[in-house]
């Protein structure tokens, strides 16, 4: 969520595993090299631009290496219920985020 972070496409390549796959909330498919390529791009991926800001954010094990992470965000104004994986398969390579899922928050929803 960190602008810094979006607009690097290291950091990028270090945080998503290889095999990440996202489905946005278009009901559109993307890949770790659609991501690598678009992020930058993306809104809040410049230092002056909006940031996303988390809020109620709840993790699970679900085994050895596989965390399960739901939160929300509200990115300008535009609210998110987000669900992520994160597996480590090594210590070199840390915690990546392997699949990632947004639903919009209709205005007014609770």
């Amino acid at each position: 969520m960190d602008p810094a972070v979006r607009a690097s496409r290291a950091h990028f390549e270090r945080l998503l595993d290889p095999e990440f796959v996202e489905v946005g909330s278009s009901g559109r498919r993307y890949t770790y090299a659609d991501m690598l390529a678009w992020l930058p791009d993306h809104p809040g991926g410049s230092q002056g631009g909006p940031r996303s800001l988390p809020s109620a954010i709840d993790a699970v094990l679900l085994a050895p290496g596989l965390v399960h992470l739901t939160y929300e965000t509200d990115f300008d104004g535009r609210r998110a219920r987000r669900s992520s994986l994160w597996r480590r398969r090594s210590a070199q390579t840390g915690w990546r985020m392997y699949y990632h899922q947004g639903t919009p928050v209709p205005p007014g929803a609770v």
